[in-house]
């Protein structure tokens, strides 16, 4: 049995210097301000053990981490029919790309892009009587912890400045891929995006992707295996946008990352891992924390591969 501590603190120190080559996602004027230089990570295994370094107690916005919940809940309810809406591929393209939806007649590439994830909300607000609610109540069952809740802020910062996911929306609308009404599909996008949860929420939150889709910890049932698995194989190949290969490379785990600087990567079986470092590569992804990834899965042997 490993002990994570030593590793982690170890990481910790080792990706110091990075932490101020990043820049933080300034097209949301609330996580301009977040401090830069900020760094968590927590770890979840399956027998009930976590261990954290840094900042791993401090919440943030997770932004499009949040994909992946939106996704767990309409894939146990709709099954296959979801992908006669959106594919399963990667898109090799930014993650809010207009060109691609336009070339491929308004199905998203994959649910994790933000096209698609706009076709997954809008599959939770027709599956759900109070969708937000729904949600929230979705993450706080899957972390154990009751008092997670969206950040007011974020949520109006990303309404006032979400013009592009704007425009994605009528696109899917026009292509008759959105059954809601584009404002109401929107709202719900852009409060899941804001979704506030530190590095022990989401390893925590994650732990049904590492054990067949039922949380180790309370033995709820979050999803069905089949759907857990394949969760994963979707985070493996489009949880990183037009980078994941290079996270494949150097990781070597299914992962999901958020412009608000988290990764969250899952060793079937075994553990979730999640950081938070602000500062973003020129993808949109943590520049430390995929140095950190890189290096936790290096120092225990562990990945997939």
């Amino acid at each position: 049995m490993i002990s994570y501590t030593g590793i982690i603190e170890n990481i910790a120190e080792e990706i110091k210097p990075l932490l101020s080559k990043g820049k933080v996602a300034t097209y949301i004027p609330a996580l301009s301000r977040i401090d830069p230089e900020k760094f968590g990570m927590a770890v979840a295994t399956v027998r009930g053990e976590l261990y954290t370094t840094g900042d791993a107690g401090e919440n943030f916005s997770i932004q499009s981490i949040s994909k992946v919940f939106t996704l767990a809940m309409v894939m146990d309810r709709m099954g296959d029919a979801l992908w006669d809406r959106v594919g399963r591929e990667a898109s090799g393209n930014p993650f809010n790309s207009l060109v691609q939806l336009e070339y491929e007649n308004g199905k998203p590439r994959n649910p994790f892009i933000n096209a698609g994830a706009l076709v997954v909300t809008d599959c939770v607000i027709f599956e759900n009587r109070d969708p937000l609610i729904a949600l929230v109540d979705f993450v706080r069952k899957c972390s154990g912890n009751q008092a997670i809740d969206y950040d007011r802020e974020v949520a109006g910062s990303e309404k006032e400045t979400g013009h592009r996911n704007a425009a994605l929306a009528n696109f899917l609308k026009s292509y008759g891929n959105l059954f809601n009404e584009v404002d109401r599909v929107l709202d719900l996008y852009f409060h899941q995006c804001a979704l506030s949860m530190n590095c022990m929420d989401l390893a925590r939150a994650f732990l049904f992707l590492a054990h067949g889709g039922t949380d180790p910890v309370s033995g709820s049932v979050i999803c069905g295996p089949r759907q857990a698995k394949r969760i994963n194989a979707l985070m493996q190949t489009c949880g990183l946008y037009d980078e994941g290969g290079e996270f494949a490379y150097r990781v070597g785990l299914p992962g999901k990352s958020g412009v608000g600087g988290g990764i969250v990567a899952v060793m079937p079986g075994e553990l979730a891992v999640a950081v938070w470092s602000p500062g973003l590569n020129s993808a949109g992804n943590s520049l430390a924390g995929m140095k950190a990834l890189e290096l936790f899965t290096t120092y225990t042997a562990r990945s997939i591969f």
